[in-house]
């Protein structure tokens, strides 16, 4: 069975949306592209998401059952809850007060190893080859039922009637 192990830092002083953008970066990368992705952003949030994944790797390493390679981690979720806000006033003109709203953000980013590569059949089992993603499948047998030749145009049809009409 696949070893998960997750990390979460509370309280960051960054809003759960700035924090998801970086967030969705990873989502689904391995941890080495992961790290690297991270390195090199440029939001500054990105040092806190580095450290949450860094110490979700960690734990996936100390749990039983984990087969010793990194290189099989991957980010199977992360997301960014939004935390608790302080409100401060800030001075205004005429007397008046506006209000700062300095948001905070839970991150949590979850790791999985990969299961191990074993030889399976095709999903239909027959050997088929699977076609492109978004390719239409080819035309099968036709499901349609063969018409029946027709007795008689209308032309043919008129002319009976006429030939009827005429003999009575």
């Amino acid at each position: 069975m696949a070893v998960q192990a997750h990390a979460t830092a509370k309280y960051i002083r960054t809003s759960a949306q700035k924090a998801g953008l970086v967030l969705d970066l990873i989502r689904g990368r391995d941890v080495n592209t992961a790290l690297a992705t991270l390195k090199f952003a440029r939001k500054g949030v990105a040092r806190d998401i580095e450290k949450v994944l860094r110490s979700a790797i960690a734990n996936a390493t100390q749990k039983d059952g984990f087969g010793g390679d990194v290189e099989r981690l991957f980010v199977n979720a992360c997301y960014a809850n939004q935390g608790p806000s302080q409100k401060r006033i800030r001075p205004a003109p005429m007397g008046r007060a506006f209000r700062v709203v300095k948001r905070t953000a839970h991150l949590t980013v979850e790791v999985t190893e990969k299961p191990s590569k074993v030889a399976a059949a095709s999903p239909a089992g027959d050997g088929a080859p699977k076609r492109a993603r978004g390719a239409k499948p080819k035309a099968q047998a036709s499901t349609k039922r063969p018409q029946a030749a027709k007795s008689g145009s209308k032309t043919t049809t008129a002319k009976k009637s006429r030939a009827a009409a005429a003999t009575e």
